[in-house]
């Protein structure tokens, strides 16, 4: 698992350089839920709201994001995909395809199911678990 994640953190800045796994991943996550607080993102990936609000920072520096308020209470400040930040994830997303694609070309439908309904369980026992947080991982 530790080999997988280095993988994904280091393709994550081969495919676009201005994105980390961490941007990457928060841009996908304000993608799927149409927009969340930063409170939100914390909380969702158990990280610390200082990690948070400096990658939202750049993030907003770069573009890609955008705060609005919420049309239901206005002291409260929504993250939203810019343009330019969903065209940025979906060109990352297109360029991860392809190289899934290239990985796994050699595979059999077979190892290729085995392998999908693998992850699909591992999905859901993490899910159910919650975040890892940095004491239970020890």
């Amino acid at each position: 698992m530790t080999v997988f994640a280095r993988r994904a953190r280091a393709s994550a800045g081969r495919m676009h350089p201005e994105l980390s796994l961490v941007s990457y991943t928060l841009l996908g996550h304000l993608e799927e839920s149409g927009g969340c607080r930063a409170t939100d993102l914390a909380s969702h990936y158990a990280l610390d709201k200082s990690t948070v609000s400096r990658q939202v920072a750049a993030l907003e520096r770069a573009g890609l994001i955008e705060r609005r308020l919420d049309p239901e209470d206005h002291r409260v400040q929504v993250l939203h995909l810019t343009e330019a930040g969903t065209e940025i994830l979906a060109q990352v997303t297109r360029s991860r395809r392809v190289a899934f694609r290239e990985r796994l070309m050699g595979w059999s439908e077979e190892d290729l199911a085995r392998f999908a309904s693998y992850l699909l369980r591992y999905n859901t026992t993490a899910s159910q678990e919650g975040p890892v947080t940095k004491a239970s991982t020890s």
